[in-house]
């Protein structure tokens, strides 16, 4: 097996070329960081702009999640209602909502696959419907002040038959949520990354970063590396830099099934307050969640499937979303989101010449490129 070159074996054209006189070196190459890298080219043209990425494809979850265009599910927003301040909640809502709207405008809908089927929250009980029925008018007060759109979230009870799922009394639909095809997404920011001459370099972890009086030097495993700016947008890894900051890990485990014939599914699907997820991609079930069950063992960086959270995942899959057909599961996956005590994400410098942007609190999709070009304009 071969073995990586330090930056000290390198050649004088490929030291040159990458890594003297770097004016922005930017860690992460997922939705914040890619996002980060193309509105400093828009601001700073003539700017040498290097991308660090530790993983062959962006390690947290731009690749991973569920391809949920989403900003605010019903339950969701009420359960976060009952303990993060009113402002708070609809200031994060907005930023969701302008952020996707962002996206489809930097990206392009065809890039996305952007599909606005909806999405459905599944309500088993009597106890949640009564909770969230009353607040559908309110939610639907507040939403159109965001949105300028009407009757966002309505109730529907005809999802079981619908949809053919069990265990479901009733369920609360937003027509305005979506779905995406985050490889999609991804190669089209790629796309944009050469288009913009930035470069970025992948297979390559950063263990340490120095303020020096008008630089920034970071230990990488390939040797030092100096910039003289640098932008830290790794998200649910960012407490390996930021120790101090309110951000924290959260594994997303996430199981597909192979391909189903005449799958009756279509649209994007909500469980127990969101911690459950699932939808139709290429005529198969994309499912995950369950991360309630053992939220401190899940407050991790390692990518593995537990057998707590597959078995659960499983037997949902089974007994509600799919109870009638005969489907397999392919594999399983897992991600690792950033979260803290509140959603609204960090963006803000932290030295004269370090900034971060951080903490999207499983809304990478939304909000994520609106957070790159918000950490952008902090330099």
């Amino acid at each position: 097996m071969s073995k990586m070159l330090k930056i000290n074996q390198l050649s004088y054209w490929e030291k040159q070329t990458y890594f003297q006189d770097i004016d922005f070196l930017i860690i992460g190459a997922g939705i914040v960081g890619s996002s980060t890298a193309i509105h400093l080219r828009k601001k700073y043209p003539d700017a040498k702009i290097l991308i660090l990425e530790r993983g062959f494809l962006p390690m947290g979850a731009s690749t991973k999640n569920a391809g949920f265009a989403c900003f605010g599910s019903a339950t969701e927003l009420v359960d976060d209602l009952s303990h993060i301040p009113e402002s708070e909640v609809w200031a994060t809502v907005q930023k969701r909502w302008e952020g996707l709207i962002y996206l489809k405008e930097l990206i392009g809908e065809q890039h996305l696959d952007f599909q606005q089927n909806g999405s459905w929250d599944l309500i088993d009980n009597q106890t949640d419907y009564s909770l969230y029925k009353d607040k559908i008018a309110y939610l639907n007060q507040k939403i159109n002040e965001i949105t300028k759109e009407s009757s966002v979230y309505s109730e529907d009870n005809n999802v079981s038959s619908k949809f053919n799922l069990s265990g479901i009394k009733t369920s609360f639909f937003n027509r305005l949520e979506a779905q995406i095809d985050t490889g999609k997404m991804m190669l089209q920011f790629q796309s944009l990354l050469n288009e913009y001459n930035i470069l970025c370099l992948n297979g390559i972890d950063v263990f340490d970063i120095q303020q020096n009086e008008n630089k920034v030097s970071v230990e990488s495993s390939i040797g030092e590396i100096e910039a003289k700016n640098l932008a830290i947008c790794v998200n649910g890894f960012a407490q390996k830099f930021l120790p101090k900051e309110d951000v924290l890990p959260a594994r997303a485990q996430v199981l597909i099934t192979k391909p189903i014939a005449d799958l009756h599914i279509k649209g994007t699907f909500h469980y127990q307050s969101g911690y459950y997820y699932f939808r139709n991609i290429h005529n198969r079930i994309l499912f995950g969640g369950a991360r309630n069950l053992d939220i401190s063992g899940e407050t991790s960086t390692d990518f593995q499937n537990t057998d707590l959270i597959k078995n659960d995942l499983s037997q949902k899959l089974k007994e509600i979303i799919l109870p009638d057909t005969n489907f397999e599961i392919d594999y399983f996956w897992s991600g690792i989101m950033g979260v803290g005590k509140t959603k609204k994400p960090i963006v803000k410098k932290i030295s004269t010449n370090i900034a971060v942007g951080v903490r999207m609190g499983g809304m990478g999709v939304a909000i994520g490129s609106l957070v790159g070009k918000e950490t952008a304009d902090l330099f």
